[in-house]
């Protein structure tokens, strides 16, 4: 199975040159049913990386961009009147699939995000009076431009917290845009093959569920994510005036399943205090909320993340 990871992130390399944090984020998400809210301006490959992903594991994708007009109905479905019948009938949205992208979450209204709310915790979906479960796997893959601020709506604490990571994508390396400048120029980007099937990812995601994890590691976790809210407790007095409201208790349980997830792509059957360094940042990124002391001396999550782990001793 360890070999087919590799082929598989091969393939999406296709056609996403560079971007290997985001492919990563992605593959955590999609091994442990974790949503995505990926950050950075437009044409970042975002949209086909997505798309490329599906295509290796031959799951359904579906786009939806949002927008200040959008309804609920628009993206969740809606009980239809059949003329010919003189019934009601139900026709499914586009969060019936594998792969949603959400582009531009953050321009869609405040009853459109409690729509997808729902979607992205409870996997299931309610028009009219019925239920519908969605079909796994499901991953949602939202993206914010952060330079648009005209018709822009600030996401939900709520909302923000049941995305396991927040992704900032920044620009490609010179090199790695004038390769995908010299294959956009020449048509040569290749094919994508499909490599994995629904039961090739079952059985990884087993993998990824039965990786090692050490009590003393987990208790480290736990320690990491308390000291977003009570830094004092752990001799973080310096960082304790930028914070108002640390993670919630979802931080933790997502930075277990990201460790694990992380180990597995590094081919570790246990994890290690790396796998946790490695996604402490993407975990709480959108979960810290700063306060006007750090928003006036410059100092955002990143930074508290980096004096969190830096100050609390590795067991």
């Amino acid at each position: 199975m360890k070999k087919k990871l590799t082929l598989l992130k091969q393939e999406i390399s296709k056609q996403v040159i560079g971007h290997q944090e985001m492919i990563d984020a992605l593959l955590i998400g999609l091994f442990t049913n974790g949503h995505i809210l990926l950050e950075g301006v437009p044409g970042l490959a975002k949209t086909t990386a997505v798309n490329a992903l599906a295509k290796t594991l031959n799951l359904n994708f579906k786009r939806v961009q949002f927008t200040p007009d959008l309804l609920p109905s628009d993206i969740i479905g809606a009980e239809i009147y059949d003329v010919k019948s003189g019934n009601f009938k139900i026709k499914h949205g586009p969060v019936f699939t594998n792969l949603l992208l959400a582009d531009e979450i953050n321009r869609a209204p405040a009853k459109v995000q409690s729509a997808l709310l729902e979607v992205m915790q409870e996997r299931q979906v309610t028009i009219g009076d019925e239920s519908f479960s969605i079909e796994d796997p499901f991953l949602v893959l939202a993206t914010q431009n952060p330079i648009e601020q005209e018709g822009a709506y600030t996401l939900p604490e709520a909302q923000l917290d049941r995305f396991m990571f927040k992704i900032v994508v920044g620009y490609n390396s010179e090199s790695e845009e004038f390769e995908i400048a010299k294959k956009a120029a020449n048509s040569s980007f290749e094919t994508i093959n499909s490599l994995l099937d629904a039961e090739d990812l079952k059985n990884i995601k087993k993998e990824v569920q039965d990786i090692f994890l050490d009590d003393e590691l987990q208790a480290y976790i736990v320690r990491l994510v308390f000291a977003t809210r009570d830094p004092q407790k752990y001799g973080l007095d310096t960082i304790a005036k930028y914070i108002n409201f640390g993670a919630s208790p979802r931080a933790t349980i997502d930075m277990i399943k990201a460790a694990k997830a992380r180990a597995y792509l590094r081919g570790h059957d246990f994890v290690s205090p790396v796998d946790i360094a490695l996604c402490i940042k993407d975990i709480l990124r959108h979960r810290i909320i700063l306060s006007y002391e750090a928003i006036a001396d410059g100092i955002d999550t990143d930074y508290l993340a980096t004096k969190i782990l830096e100050g609390i001793p590795v067991p």
